[in-house]
């Protein structure tokens, strides 16, 4: 799950990270009154909230040395669509802004903490070189990015921290700053179930403190049972519809661009579908994971999740049944086949537990469901399908 800006500045200041002041603004006359609230800072920055990178490149981060220029800012930024490398060409609307204090830079690092899944280990990466473009930096200098693997039995260690900190051949006084942040970000980190944590830039201002200038977080939506206080902060506005509203299924959607909607059991299994399609010439419409145990009333509204998509011009079920019984998906996909307002071609591929019940189930029902054993038949048959 990700979460704003705002949002995740506001979880570093709680656990004693530095950052610049600011407010968040709904209204023009918010950003306003926010930034005169700020007048003894420099200049102001006026960013946009969305869930997405490449903000400042795209006109999504604004800097103003007057209140008419926030005001302006403001008008040009809210309620447009943001576009950016990260978007996709629909872009995001902009609902909010952040108004910030305008800090003077000395000079911008790049970290980021995120899960190394090889070694089952949180890697900490850390470089001289932030700012704006750091892919592109990075890429043409990757000896500037120093990265350590930090064992979870032992925690972020000062041995770690001589690891990470020892390249870049700081002064004495910056260098404990450096520690004392990352053994906190390390702890902001583990201790809230986070994925990802990007701070870019981490800033050195003029006066030699370190300061959190932009950061990006996101966190494991399977822990936050645990985090009812980071789940509060979910934006469904910045979520696909129906990705939003399969979550609050259980249910593993994502939405794609093709015409074929796939409804599979299994994660691993659902890639090998679309995997398949895609190398028969078909282009899915969704990954769509049911779950080892679905019920009938899940598989019904998977379903009705597809059906929900107008660019879907046919259905592919591919089900291996282990926990999951064959013949409650049937029973299911016979109940979802009749609420149809328009009826789709669909073909569907049961095999594993309760299988041949299934078969007799599809095919008492006098239904047009086609139904196959192979995985390659059904791609070959709903392709066809939605081609004609």
């Amino acid at each position: 799950m990700d979460i704003h800006e705002y949002q995740a500045k506001k979880i570093l200041s709680n656990f004693g990270i530095p950052i610049p002041k600011g407010a968040l603004a709904l209204s023009e006359e918010n950003a306003v009154q926010h930034a005169s609230l700020l007048e003894s800072c420099p200049f102001w920055v006026i960013k946009a909230q969305i869930h997405a990178g490449g903000r400042r490149n795209s006109g999504g981060i604004q800097f103003a040395h007057s209140l008419e220029e926030v005001k302006t800012h403001a008008q040009n930024l809210l309620g447009k669509m943001l576009i950016t490398p990260q978007t996709g060409p629909l872009g995001k609307k902009v609902n909010a802004l952040y108004i910030e204090e305008g800090i003077p830079i000395k000079h911008e690092f790049y970290m980021s903490l995120f899960l190394d899944r090889s070694p089952g280990q949180i890697s900490m990466t850390l470089s001289s070189k932030g700012g704006v473009n750091i892919e592109e930096t990075l890429e043409d200098s990757p000896q500037d990015l120093h990265s350590i693997n930090i064992d979870p039995l032992l925690g972020f260690t000062s041995f770690y921290a001589g690891q990470l900190l020892a390249p870049l051949l700081l002064e004495k006084n910056l260098l404990h700053q450096f520690e004392t942040l990352l053994q906190k970000l390390y702890h902001v980190y583990t201790s809230l179930d986070a994925t990802i944590l990007e701070i870019n830039p981490l800033a050195v201002t003029e006066s030699g403190e370190l300061c959190v200038l932009d950061v990006k977080m996101s966190f494991d939506e399977n822990a936050l049972f645990r985090h009812p206080e980071i789940r509060s902060l979910r934006d469904l506005r910045e979520e696909e519809p129906l990705e939003a509203e399969a979550s609050n299924h259980t249910l593993n959607y994502i939405k794609l661009d093709g015409n074929i909607g796939c409804l599979v059991n299994g994660a691993g299994l659902a890639m090998a579908t679309l995997d398949l399609l895609n190398l028969k010439g078909g282009k899915a419409a969704n990954f769509l994971d049911i779950g080892g145990s679905a019920s009938q009333e899940k598989i019904l509204k998977a379903f009705q999740i597809i059906l929900s998509d107008t660019s879907v011009r046919g259905i592919l079920v591919n089900i291996f049944g282990g926990i999951i019984q064959c013949d409650t998906v049937a029973r299911g996909l016979i109940q979802a086949f009749k609420d149809q307002k328009k009826f789709l071609p669909l073909v569907v591929r049961l095999v594993g537990n309760k299988e041949n019940e299934a078969r007799q189930i599809l095919e008492k029902s006098a239904l047009p469901i086609h139904s196959v054993t192979s995985l390659e038949e059904a791609t070959q048959m709903i392709i066809k399908a939605v081609g004609s």
